[in-house]
């Protein structure tokens, strides 16, 4: 598969879970077939898919020269991006290729723990709009009119502006935002405390929204698969190949032009090296493989668009750190992943692993009734959780009227093998402190050779 960033290729990281059966969709049997609806599907094809993951669709995850001081400290100046700071800790295990290791680097977004000083991440928001095309290239028009155009629309919009991943809320950690207090519970015995509402002051990491121009995405006949809603528009769910999605969004490797997504964002200047920004989608997964049948259904990854500096920023590499977040109406998914499940996950892993290089011991975590698990040597926090579909991947939050899907997330003190966590209420995932209660065997070698087996999902068929 093509890479997801420029020079270079960093994590990017998926979030995937099954499709419910209650989906609400229009039967597409109903429309009469013609080449202007080749891809839409009935809402049956997207019934009682079975929960799988897919960890990786980058390829390469290590970089070499960050992270490699045991002290917390800024990122290092060769690179022009947002604020973040390294540190390190202890644990016994082996890396990527099989090597004993003990000392794992890591970096965040923010500033480190003991600084007691807060950092404001500006949080730009890109919605965009998918267009569905026939094989002459023009947006598939159906029998009674519309177009097969998925829009991100402002209820969306300010629903997650105004969501808790964005406003403060109050956890058992303090008041804040879902990523600020998911690292204050983390580091807890790191920085000064001032009180559970201690919102003004000492450690915190912000994000400040910021709604963007909409961008259009253009997707080719014979790329994607596509079901209606049940007044007939445009669409319950889309389902897209990950090759093709990832070649929209993505600069190619070349002078910058604003022929994709991504590109036109950093040339407009709407995104920066100093922001963290959401490529925000509606009812959107990719599949892999080009099967759909099968390789459904990634609904969001975090990764890095590294661009070459020039002398205007003394030729430092550009990073900009994003994620690729789908917001799902109610019903698409089992388990409750809904809203803005699948962004709580990536924003909390670009912040615990902006650059996607962030190495642990090797971690295996599996749902002991369904058998779906994750094996991973790098600290993805949400992916440890989601497979656990049996316990408590969601934890709801009632806010402005309305009901907030967030995904838990496993914090440091979890890939560190802490047998006694350092983190707040001595917890292993956050905020429900009850989703991890026990570590990954460990030490283990590649594949998670050395712990119990794991259990591959089944096929979603």
């Amino acid at each position: 598969m093509r890479q997801l960033c420029r020079k270079i290729c960093l994590s990017a990281v998926v979030f995937t879970v099954g499709l419910s059966s209650t989906a609400a969709a229009q039967d597409a049997a109903s429309v009469a077939p013609s080449k202007n609806v080749r891809g839409l599907v009935p809402s049956s094809f997207f019934a009682g898919l079975t929960p799988h993951s897919h960890a990786d669709i980058t390829g390469p995850r290590g970089r070499d020269g960050i992270g490699v001081s045991p002290f917390a400290r800024p990122t290092p100046s060769p690179i022009d991006t947002l604020t973040s700071w390294s540190d390190s800790f202890v644990a016994d295990g082996f890396d990527a290729n099989g090597n004993p290791q003990s000392i794992w680097n890591y970096t965040m977004i923010g500033n480190a723990p003991e600084t007691n000083r807060p950092a404001t991440i500006r949080a730009p928001i890109i919605p965009v709009t998918v267009e569905l095309l026939d094989p002459d290239g023009n947006v598939v028009k159906l029998p009674n009119g519309n177009l097969l155009r998925d829009v991100v629309g402002p209820s969306i919009v300010d629903a997650t502006v105004h969501s808790p991943i964005f406003e403060p809320f109050s956890y058992t950690s303090g008041i804040g935002q879902f990523t600020d207090q998911l690292q204050r519970a983390s580091f807890w015995n790191r920085f000064v405390h001032f009180g559970l509402d201690d919102d003004d002051h000492g450690w915190h990491t912000t994000l400040v929204p910021a709604v963007q121009r909409t961008r259009v995405m253009r997707l080719p006949s014979g790329s994607w698969l596509a079901a209606l809603n049940a007044d007939g528009t445009c669409c319950s769910f889309v389902e897209v190949d990950a090759d093709v999605f990832t070649n929209l969004l993505f600069p190619p490797t070349g002078p910058l032009t604003n022929a994709t997504v991504i590109g036109d964002a950093e040339l407009s200047g709407d995104m920066t090296t100093r922001d963290l920004t959401t490529f925000l989608f509606h009812n959107v997964a990719l599949f892999t493989g080009g099967d759909p049948n099968n390789g459904c259904c990634i609904a969001g990854f975090h990764s890095v668009d590294a661009e070459p500096g020039d002398r205007r920023n003394g030729n430092r590499e550009r990073r900009y750190v994003l994620d690729f977040a789908s917001w799902n109406d109610p019903g698409v998914y089992f388990f409750g992943f809904s809203d803005i499940a699948a962004l709580s996950h990536e924003l909390a892993e670009a912040v615990n692993n902006p650059f996607g290089d962030n190495a642990v011991p090797w971690w295996l975590s599996q749902d002991p009734l369904l058998g779906f698990a994750q094996c991973q040597p790098v600290l993805e926090t949400g992916d440890v959780i989601e497979v656990l579909n049996s316990g408590s991947p969601i934890f709801t939050i009632a806010h402005h009227g309305r009901t907030y899907h967030l995904q838990n997330e496993a914090m440091l003190p979890w890939f560190a093998e802490q047998s006694a966590s350092s983190a707040h209420l001595g917890a292993y995932s956050f905020p429900d402190e009850t989703s991890l209660t026990a570590l990954s065997p460990h030490p283990l070698g590649p594949g998670c050779v050395g712990g119990p087996p794991a259990v591959s999902p089944a096929a979603r068929r």
